[in-house]
């Protein structure tokens, strides 16, 4: 018998909208408070880079056709989504911490959503 086959498949969390990671049963609660911190650290991501990109002069030799302008806003949003993914930032590890903390959720394993440096230093700060 086929013991691999029984098993639920992993769900992917981070390809999952919000509203669904939050009605799916297969994804615990400490993944579903990581997932919405990193996307929540994402959205903040994208305004402060869209904000960067605004120019402050106004010049004939910058691009401000429509064009132009979907091409900026694709690169913000993919700069912003792998800021967040790389955990660098930080934003989501503190937000997903006291929401943890806030709701009761257990905090002494680190969620997927966060990074293995987060949780062997979130490991040595419980000890």
């Amino acid at each position: 018998m086929d013991i691999a086959s029984l098993q639920s498949p992993r769900v992917d969390v981070a390809n999952l909208s919000l509203d669904r990671l939050a009605a799916n049963t297969q994804v615990s609660e400490s993944e579903k408070v990581a997932q919405v911190s990193r996307a929540f650290e994402a959205v903040l991501l994208r305004q402060i880079l869209s904000e960067s990109q605004r120019p402050v002069f106004q010049s004939p030799y910058a691009g401000n056709s429509t064009t132009d302008g979907i091409y900026r806003d694709i690169v913000v949003n993919q700069m912003a989504e792998d800021i967040s993914k790389s955990g660098s930032f930080g934003l989501a590890k503190s937000l997903a911490r006291e929401l943890q903390r806030q709701s009761g959720v257990p905090q002494n394993a680190a969620p997927e959503g966060l990074n293995a440096s987060e949780a062997h230093l979130k490991n040595q700060s419980h000890e």
